[in-house]
């Protein structure tokens, strides 16, 4: 499974489980379990495509001159998508 693949299950596992603990019925210790299972792994994969977006960010003022964050540019080079 692909690893949009499995968000998108893992998305859909969580809004069934929410749907679920709206219901009279509610959820099971177990589904409670699962369902902060699945919020912990969807957290992750969130953050670390966030973070990902970020480090590959360029930022350019009205002028056109980059303003990048040092910070920024130095994860870049660490990763070897700047030179400069």
């Amino acid at each position: 499974m692909a690893e949009s693949e499995r968000i998108l299950a893992i998305r859909t596992r969580i809004n069934e489980l929410a749907a679920k603990a709206k219901t009279a019925e509610g959820l099971t210790k177990e589904e409670e379990a699962e369902r902060a299972d699945l919020r912990q792994e969807f957290l992750a994969n969130f953050r670390a495509a966030f973070r990902s977006q970020v480090e590959m960010l360029q930022v350019f003022d009205d002028d056109g001159n980059e303003v990048t964050p040092e910070k920024i540019k130095q994860v870049q080079r660490d990763k070897g998508v700047r030179e400069d």
